[in-house]
């Protein structure tokens, strides 16, 4: 593989048989896809790191019926996943669509792990998200990826996007969750001791050579493999610090595109030839200033954890050669809650809150009334849209002091000493009041209407039922609560350890789920319904398959990847001349 950090680096009449407009997980991946065929790959990339939001996340990736399954769900079908998508989706997506996703994913896993160096595992249990719902599964269709030495990446990685310094121990050591569950346990299992030994040893000597830590896992695993792959076929060029100007098109479609280097000492323009195609793999539209005020009203991008390179460039290139955003979806996004904190450079944390701590039993949520609004339990996506349907922004996230110490608070980590926690609270991150009543006045909320709704999540922790919102009702509720609490109920518990903390919530869009319509090939269509030919779309760039329902985890990886595949066959046989493409 070529790296190249500015196009006027290329051959002044470069032609390749494919283009990949994007290199996060869904455009590494396409373009990996039409390396194993032997294509001319180029993979534009316009910061000057791959990866994308893939490599900010948990790197989950969801695709049913896989060989993994089986190992922990040998009873799981195409077609249970298949009528799970049909209750929770329904008509908001074609179902066409989400069966060639299911038709081609155990395939295209399996193609991976045979030829490249991608390698994944799934959790024993795993919950879909709506469990509740006919089709769901408690595991199986959730795959991770394996950890990943970086130090074979060599001279290649610091190419790697870094993961977010918050999400991070021990000055930049990745872990995942079952490093922390290790880590928690420590004390408590020699099993657990020597995990957590092994790998802060490990950290330990890598801080020594390394910037930050080579044990990668999740996100920073899954695009560590991609680019380890990529860089193993000689006919595949990564162009850094670049951005799309202009598409090239001809009688037959889309036929190329004009370059563009960013930055100092990066300028310079190419116009490159695409014999297959061009694929839009950006990341969506959720950093496009007009595009958020269209699509997400009230929304702040201040809040959004999302990479910096999802500015859809290359969307407005799109709807000039007659491309169209899918319709129907639940929403246009893909939310969480999320919580912000200044850091000492200047720049903003943007945390997102996903299953460490309000799920847990001794948490609650309350609006600016002091009252609760949501099931403190749903899924991210849920919880991030409730806030906004309920005019909730910012939420307060409370909790009382064994809680705090059991699960910690957003960045305030689990077991934190009163050192620890004392820089949240001279900024304001964290909240703490000796009484309720303190902490309301803190907050600038009723104290009275606080106070109720605490002594009614005590009551309902005694009996396990929330009548209100039925919190913990559901398995994938149950999952990311705590059931070695010892409660009736492992997400609820009762909030009576003086002092009590808080934080701010915020709506943080974490993806865009609205994209272009495609069809089965991931080709991009155009009003009529036609496709555009040698246009693709795949990742957030692409329509959600899932109509902006959350349905489980790794919703937007299993696709991104699995249509990447499908893009890649399809432009591979169009530069190959195949009739009828």
């Amino acid at each position: 593989m070529q790296v190249l950090n500015t196009p006027s680096k290329l051959p002044t009449e470069a032609t390749f048989d494919l283009v990949v407009i994007g290199a996060g997980g869904a455009g590494m991946a396409a373009a990996l896809f039409a390396a194993l065929k032997g294509q001319r790959v180029l993979l534009v990339e316009r910061t000057e790191h791959v990866g994308g939001t893939t490599a900010w996340s948990a790197g989950t990736t969801w695709v049913p019926g896989t060989h993994h399954a089986a190992s922990v769900n040998p009873f799981d079908t195409l077609a249970d996943a298949a009528r799970y998508l049909n209750n929770a989706i329904g008509e908001r997506t074609p179902p066409a669509l989400r069966q060639a996703f299911l038709d081609h994913g155990a395939a295209t896993i399996r193609l991976l792990e045979d030829r490249t160096e991608l390698k994944f595992r799934p959790y024993a249990k795993h919950p879909d998200y709506i469990s509740d719902l006919g089709g769901s599964t408690l595991n199986g269709r959730a795959l991770e990826p394996l950890p990943f030495d970086g130090r074979l990446l060599g001279d290649l990685f610091p190419l790697v996007r870094p993961p977010i310094p918050e999400f991070t121990v021990l000055g930049g050591m990745m872990v995942d969750r079952t490093d922390i569950n290790h880590l928690l346990a420590l004390t408590k299992s020699f099993a657990s001791f020597r995990h957590a030994l092994r790998i802060i040893a490990r950290h330990g000597m890598d801080r020594l050579r390394h910037p930050r830590g080579t044990r990668l896992v999740m996100g920073n695993a899954l695009v560590a493999r991609l680019l380890y792959s990529l860089s193993k076929h000689a006919h595949v060029t990564l162009l850094l610090n670049t951005s799309v100007k202009r598409f090239e098109r001809s009688a037959d479609g889309v036929s190329g595109v004009v370059l563009e280097g960013q930055g100092k000492g990066q300028s310079g323009w190419r116009a490159v030839t695409a014999t297959g195609g061009v694929v839009l793999a950006s990341g969506g539209f959720n950093r496009h200033p007009d595009l958020r005020a269209q699509m997400l009203p009230g929304a702040q991008i201040g809040w959004c954890p999302a990479a910096p390179g999802h500015t859809a460039e290359a969307h407005a290139l799109a709807k000039d050669a007659g491309a169209v955003y899918g319709k129907g979806a639940l929403s246009n996004a893909f939310w969480a809650p999320v919580s912000l904190r200044q850091r000492a450079d200047g720049s903003t944390a943007v945390f997102p809150h996903f299953v460490m701590d309000r799920a847990k039993p001794g948490m609650l949520t309350v609006n600016q009334a002091g009252e609760r609004f949501v099931n403190e339990s749903t899924s991210y996506h849920l919880f991030g849209m409730a806030m906004q349907a309920s005019g909730s922004v910012p939420a307060f996230l409370v909790c009382d002091a064994q809680a705090l110490q059991t699960y910690g608070l957003g960045m305030v980590r689990p077991g934190a000493s009163a050192k620890d926690r004392a820089p949240f609270l001279a900024d304001g991150y964290l909240t703490q009041g000796a009484t309720l009543d303190e902490l309301a006045d803190r907050l600038g909320i009723d104290a009275a209407s606080l106070k109720a709704s605490v002594q009614q999540i005590n009551a309902y922790a005694e009996t396990g039922v929330d009548p209100d919102f039925q919190r913990g009702a559901t398995a994938y509720q149950q999952n990311i609560g705590d059931a070695a609490a010892g409660g009736k109920n492992p997400n609820l518990g009762p909030l009576d350890t003086a002092p009590f903390y808080a934080l701010k919530l915020y709506p943080g869009d974490i993806g865009a789920a609205t994209g272009f319509a495609t069809d089965g090939d991931a080709r991009v269509l155009d009003a009529a319904g036609q496709p555009i030919a040698g246009l693709y779309a795949v990742g957030n760039d692409m329509h959600s398959i899932m109509g902006g329902v959350y349905t489980a985890p790794g919703i937007t990886i299993g696709p991104g990847i699995v249509f990447g595949f499908l893009a890649a066959r399809h432009a591979a046989a169009r530069a190959q001349g195949k009739p009828g493409l």
